[in-house]
């Protein structure tokens, strides 16, 4: 198949030990309705067959350009080098053992190109292989969407579609892996919208690999790093002796003491403050998010007692009347037995 010399798509595979899906993922991508793409494979130096499918498949189809490195550098490091390479003006991210649904590229252009303050667009997605098939539907709208990455990532990364120019010196960085996608995409965040069209587009394969307790704290770790960067911008240094607090204001956390949930609601309202000053956040979504944080937070606590209940009465009484009415009846007997 011909490609114009300067494609409108560059899309970005990185590789390593993929073979028994690689194939089927490419051809995915080579099988989309919008045809006006390179696809850029970067071969990890693979130690199994995946260079050998990536040659057949490129003697077949010549917008397949093969990357293939000497060394091994892991996947932040191969997405840089592929973005940095591709000549296309929207660049779409693409994971080595996912199917692409047909459709994928077409409607996100459209999306991209009909709404210019939208900078990247992603899809709902659909979990396969290990458990059973289930669709992810994130937010959809662009303000929600920025707010809930205080919570978690609000994006699948191999559902991404970009515009080059928004990311200006924007990189994955690797100090972050496993989770450079969110903290990169926390970063952009602050530069442009993102959208996701409401439609599984994408089949993300699971495997049954067992994750060990070092990878898990090292997610943690760096999960951590990535809502404390996103707190910076409504001025919480790092430091603070309360950034415990801050971060609970945003990202639920079940088992807190009576003391800790009232200090996070204080941290809440700074928060809000904060907001109201630098509009950062859409300020209404931001408090009903807070507050839904917050509720859901008084509804897990690992302790009550009456004072605690006569405060959350008393003194926070407009979080309180937000609270639903059994939720309160089961508040005031924790409390009165000390549960």
């Amino acid at each position: 198949m011909q490609i114009l010399q300067i494609p409108e798509i560059s899309v970005i595979i990185p590789v390593f030990n993929a073979a028994s899906f690689l194939q089927e993922s490419i051809e995915s991508i080579l099988n989309q309705t919008f045809s006006d793409f390179e696809l850029i494979i970067l071969n990890d130096k693979s130690t199994d067959e995946s260079l050998e499918i990536i040659q057949k498949l490129q003697s077949k189809d010549n917008r397949i350009i093969i990357i293939d490195k000497e060394q091994n550098v892991g996947p932040a490091n191969l997405r840089n080098e592929g973005i940095n390479a591709a000549k296309g003006t929207y660049i779409a991210l693409m994971d080595a053992d996912d199917i692409a649904l047909p459709t994928r590229f077409e409607k996100q252009l459209a999306v991209l190109k009909n709404n210019p303050e939208i900078g990247l667009c992603g899809t709902w997605f659909t979990f396969f292989g290990s458990k059973k098939d289930k669709i992810i539907k994130h937010n959809t709208d662009p303000d929600a969407i920025k707010v809930s990455f205080l919570h978690s990532c609000n994006i699948g990364n191999p559902t991404v579609m970009f515009k080059k120019e928004v990311l200006g010196d924007l990189k994955f960085d690797n100090d972050y892996v496993p989770v450079e996608d969110y903290d990169l995409w926390s970063r952009l965040l602050a530069r442009t919208s993102f959208y996701n069209i409401p439609e599984s587009l994408l089949n993300y394969r699971q495997h049954n690999n067992n994750i060990s307790k070092t990878k898990i704290d090292n997610v943690n770790r760096s999960v951590r790093r990535v809502k404390i960067n996103q707190l910076a911008q409504l001025g919480v240094n790092p430091s603070d002796p309360k950034i415990d607090f801050y971060l609970n204001a945003v990202s639920f956390k079940k088992g807190l003491s009576p003391e800790e949930v009232i200090e996070t609601i204080d941290a809440s309202k700074f928060l809000i403050s904060q907001n109201e000053k630098s509009g950062y956040f859409n300020q209404d979504v931001f408090q009903k998010h807070i507050n839904k944080n917050l509720i859901r937070t008084v509804r897990n606590a690992g302790s009550y007692n009456l004072s605690f209940y006569k405060h959350l009465k008393n003194k926070e009484s407009l979080l309180f009347q937000k609270i639903n009415i059994l939720d309160k009846i089961i508040l005031y007997f924790k409390s009165l037995t000390g549960r």
